[in-house]
C-alpha cells in the first residue's frame, strides 16, 4: 500500500491521512465545491474536485471516485464513516478496479448491512436479539399486527440504515401510521431502500456496543465496550468506555460480540451495537466500519484502530490474540455540534468566528475546524470530538468538565455547555442514565447567554487574498502556487460575478413578509414533504411538513389548531430561515 485515496471529508479524513502519514503511505484527498478550502484538503498530498454539493454528486459519487483514484495513481481507497462506507457495491467496485479496499469485505457488509438480515444471522449465531420481526412491513396492517403481537411502544426500523436514521417510534396504534410513512421516506432519502422492519422499542436501556477487530486469518478480538446511551434524535452525543454495567452481562455480551463476528467471517474493524435492560442484552446492529467514537477505544487500549484497518486491509495479520489488548483507565468522547439544545438541536450552520481547543495531559481533539472555518448546512453538524482519557471514571469526568470550560467556539451555538451541564446530573454521575436521559434532560435546559455564539461580520467583497499564494484547480487538481508581482484586486462586475446554477431553486422568504399566521422554516434546508392542502384542518403539534438540513430530517409542527389558508412552498424547494411555509387562517 503506497498511496490511498480518503472518499470522505472533514475530521475522519483529517484522522486516517494522518496514521497514513505515520506507516508512509502518501495520500489523495477529493472535496466538493464548498470544502475547498477545508482542512483534510490542505492536509493531503494531493486533493481532486468531485463535483457539486450535494452528496450524490461528490462524496457518494462511486464512478467518479474510481476515476480520481486512477489518475492519482492510488492503489487503496479508505471510505472513513458514513457517505460509502458501508456500501456493498461501491466495495465490490473499489476492489474490481484493481484497488485495496480499506474495510470489510462485501458479504460481510451485505450481511449485517441488511437489518432483517442481520437479525436472522444472529439468531442463528445464538446472539439475542430484540423482540421483533425477520420480515418487511409493507403496510399500515402489517405494522398494526406487530403492534399487536410484540406489544408498544414499538420501533419502525429502515433495514438499510443506521445512525438513528429511519427509525421512529410509534406509542400508540394512531402513531403507527406517521411514524411508517416518516421512516419510510428517511430511510428512502438516506439509504436509497425503503425497507421497513419492527422491533420492540425498549423505553430506556443502555446502548452498549463492542469494538471488534478481525483480519484475514480468522484472528478476532474485542477492543472493549462503549456506553453509547446519551443521544438525541437516536444520535450520540457522549460515548464512555468501560460500560458501568453488569460484570457478568460484559462478560456474555463480550462473547457474543466476538462470536458474531466469526460467524460473518469478518475482517476489519466493526461495532457490535446491543441493548442492555438489566441483567439482559440484545443485538441491535453491526456497523462494519470505523465509528465516529472510536477514539475511546483507542485511549483505554493503546491501539492505533486506523493502522490496525490498513494492515489488515493490506493482509497483514494482526499479530496478537485478546490476551495482548491490555485495557487501562477510563475515556469519554463528547460531540462538539452546530446545533441549538434551546430549540431542540436545531442545526445551526455558520462561520466560526473563534476557534481556541483545549490542551493538556490525557486530553484528545479530532477536528478539522479553525477560526473562519465554516458550517456548511450540506452536511453534518460535526465541529469536533473532545475525547479525555484518566485512571478512573471520576478522574476522567473531571477532566471533562475542564477541558469543556477551556474550549472556545464562538459564531453558532453548539453543544458544548449543554453537554458541561448534562456531566453533571446525577444519573451521568453515577452512571444510571439510559437512552431516554438525554432528551429528558434537555426539555429542562436553560441554554447558557454564551453559548448562542455571536454572528460573525460580514465579510467584504473587496478583501484581498494572501499576497503570495494561490489555489489553482486544473483539470479538477488542485495545486498551491506562489506569485510574485501580484497585480492589484479587481472587484468583479456584474456580468462577471457567479450566477447560481441552472434550474437551482432556493427561496429567503419567497418574496413575502412573514405573518402572524405563517408557519415558518426554523432552518435552511430543502423541503422534503408538505404534508397538509388548502383547507385541511390541523391540531396542535400535528407535522405539517418536512425540511431536511444537515443530513436530519426535521418535522415542522403547527404552533396551533386551525384551517390552512395557503401552502406557500412546493417539495425541492431550498428555503432560508423564517422562510413562510404555510399560512393559517387567522
Amino acid at each position: 500500500m503506497r498511496k490511498i485515496l480518503v472518499a470522505n471529508r472533514g475530521e475522519i479524513a483529517l484522522r486516517v491521512m494522518r496514521t497514513a502519514r505515520e506507516m508512509g503511505i502518501a495520500t489523495v484527498a477529493v472535496y466538493s465545491e464548498p470544502d475547498r478550502d477545508a482542512a483534510h484538503v490542505a492536509y493531503a498530498g494531493e486533493a481532486y474536485l468531485l463535483g457539486p454539493a450535494a452528496p450524490a454528486l461528490s462524496y457518494l459519487n462511486v464512478e467518479r471516485i474510481l476515476d480520481v483514484a486512477k489518475r492519482a495513481g492510488a492503489d487503496a481507497i479508505h471510505p472513513g464513516y458514513g457517505f460509502l462506507a458501508e456500501n456493498a457495491g461501491f466495495a465490490r467496485a473499489v476492489v474490481a478496479a484493481g484497488l485495496v479496499w480499506v474495510g470489510p469485505h462485501a458479504g460481510a457488509i451485505e450481511a449485517m448491512g441488511d437489518k432483517i438480515r442481520a437479525r436472522r444471522a444472529m439468531i442463528e449465531a445464538g446472539v439475542p436479539v430484540v423482540p421483533g420481526g425477520t420480515a418487511e412491513i409493507t403496510s399500515l396492517d402489517d405494522a398494526e399486527r406487530a403492534a399487536r403481537e410484540y406489544g408498544l411502544p414499538l420501533a419502525l426500523k429502515a433495514s438499510g440504515g443506521g445512525g438513528g436514521k429511519g427509525l421512529k417510534v410509534a406509542h400508540t396504534i394512531a402513531d403507527l401510521e406517521s411514524a411508517l410513512s416518516t421512516a419510510r421516506r428517511e430511510a428512502e432519502a438516506y439509504f436509497k431502500n425503503g425497507t421497513i422492519y419492527v422491533e420492540r422499542y425498549l423505553e430506556n436501556p443502555k446502548h452498549v456496543e463492542l469494538q471488534v477487530l478481525a483480519d484475514k486469518h480468522g484472528t478476532v478480538v474485542h477492543v472493549g465496550e462503549r456506553d453509547c446511551s446519551l443521544q438525541r434524535r437516536h444520535q450520540k452525543l457522549l460515548e464512555e468506555t468501560p460500560a458501568r454495567i453488569d460484570e457478568g452481562v460484559r462478560k456474555r455480551l463480550r462473547e457474543a460480540g466476538v462470536r458474531a463476528a466469526q460467524a460473518i467471517g469478518y475482517d476489519s474493524v466493526g461495532t457490535i451495537e446491543t441493548l442492555v435492560d438489566g441483567d439482559q442484552f440484545y443485538f441491535l446492529e453491526m456497523n462494519t466500519r470505523i465509528q465516529v467514537e472510536h477514539t475511546v477505544s483507542e485511549m483505554t487500549s493503546g491501539l492505533d484502530l486506523i493502522r490496525e484497518q490498513l494492515r489488515v486491509a493490506a493482509g497483514e495479520p494482526l499479530g496478537y490474540t485478546q490476551d495482548a489488548v491490555d485495557l487501562r483507565g477510563h475515556a469519554i468522547e463528547i460531540r462538539v455540534n452546530a446545533e441549538d439544545p434551546a430549540k431542540g438541536f436545531q442545526p445551526a450552520p455558520g462561520t466560526l468566528t473563534a476557534y481556541r481547543e483545549p490542551a493538556g495531559l490525557g486530553i484528545r481533539v479530532d477536528s478539522a475546524a479553525r477560526p473562519g472555518f465554516t458550517v456548511t448546512p450540506d452536511y453534518d453538524s460535526l465541529i469536533a470530538k473532545l475525547v479525555v482519557w484518566d485512571l478512573t471514571r471520576d478522574e476522567a469526568f473531571a477532566r471533562l468538565r475542564r477541558a469543556i470550560d477551556d474550549y472556545t467556539i464562538e459564531g453558532v451555538p453548539t453543544t458544548l455547555h449543554f453537554l458541561r451541564a448534562l456531566a453533571d446530573d446525577p444519573t451521568v454521575r453515577d452512571a444510571t442514565y439510559g437512552t431516554a436521559t438525554l432528551e429528558e434532560f434537555a426539555r429542562s435546559y436553560q441554554q447558557l447567554p454564551h453559548d448562542q455564539g455571536a454572528q460573525p461580520p460580514a465579510l467584504s467583497e473587496t478583501t484581498p487574498m494572501e499576497p503570495e499564494t494561490v489555489r489553482v484547480e486544473v483539470n479538477d487538481r488542485l495545486f498551491t502556487v506562489r506569485i510574485f508581482d501580484r497585480p492589484a484586486a479587481r472587484t468583479a462586475s456584474p456580468a462577471q460575478r457567479v450566477k447560481p446554477p441552472r434550474g437551482s431553486r432556493s427561496a429567503a422568504t419567497n418574496g413575502r413578509q412573514p405573518l402572524g399566521n405563517d408557519i415558518l422554516a426554523p432552518m435552511h434546508g430543502v423541503v422534503v414533504e408538505i404534508g397538509v392542502a388548502p383547507g385541511d384542518a390541523v391540531s396542535e403539534g400535528q407535522v405539517v411538513a418536512v425540511v431536511e438540513a444537515m443530513k436530519m430530517m426535521n418535522e415542522i409542527r403547527a404552533p396551533r389548531a386551525g384551517t390552512v389558508e395557503a401552502v406557500l412552498v412546493d417539495p425541492g424547494l431550498t428555503v432560508e430561515p423564517q422562510t413562510p411555509l404555510l399560512r393559517l387562517h387567522a
